[in-house]
């Protein structure tokens, strides 16, 4: 059996059921929450606000990935780059079902700016896969690497009490680091500084607006 190959139109009416998928429907997760074997310490009520705003912007962020690898993998150009895109993609997933989760736990909500942020990620993503892949493997290694840091910084604030969230982000980082690594590896270009200082100052524009929205 051969497997079929897809036309553009085909691959982007599927991420635009991605894109549904993400943005309003319950994300599932492949692998197991790695909250799911640690306590839930007692967090004052200062401490879940804090954790609830920052699960928040990483839900965000998670979101954000996932349009920008459904983008790229929309235009990349060679067949395996798409490949890693969409892998890239579905391992992110897990990511966003285990924020979405612990959001709900705070009884806190995600950023109501999501859809807006999805749409963004997606036509930047877009644009570098028309660009070229080695340039669109070097846009996924320095988000990747922005998002390490991103995650570390949470890691420091995040209240020592609570290992659930601690859990999530720890694994995260891991997750987000081997991309990076990966993305390498596959042949990424090295960016210019000027594309790599845009791109902190378009995260901390997201990351600001989706802790209290």
């Amino acid at each position: 059996m051969t497997q079929r190959d897809y036309s553009l139109l085909d691959r982007a009416l599927g991420h635009f059921d991605e894109a549904l998928r993400t943005v309003f429907s319950t994300p599932q997760a492949a692998r197991a929450n790695p909250a799911a074997a640690r306590d839930d310490g007692e967090i004052d009520a200062h401490g879940r606000e804090l954790t609830g705003c920052l699960m928040r912007v990483n839900h965000t962020g998670e979101v954000c990935a996932q349009a920008l690898y459904q983008g790229q993998a929309l235009t990349a150009k060679l067949p395996g780059v798409r490949r890693k895109m969409e892998q890239a993609a579905q391992e992110e997933n897990d990511h966003l079902a285990w924020t979405a989760q612990r959001i709900h736990e705070l009884g806190t909500h995600t950023s109501y700016l999501n859809p807006l942020w999805y749409v963004g990620s997606f036509a930047l993503g877009a644009t570098a896969g028309l660009i070229g892949d080695k340039w669109s493997l070097g846009f996924l290694a320095e988000t990747e690497r922005q998002v390490v840091e991103h995650l570390s910084e949470h890691l420091e604030r995040l209240p020592e009490k609570d290992q659930k969230s601690r859990a999530i982000v720890e694994q995260m980082r891991q997750d987000e680091n081997h991309h990076a690594t990966t993305a390498i590896e596959a042949g990424a270009a090295e960016l210019p500084a000027p594309i790599k200082r845009l791109m902190r100052l378009a995260s901390k524009v997201m990351t600001t607006t989706a802790h209290w929205v």
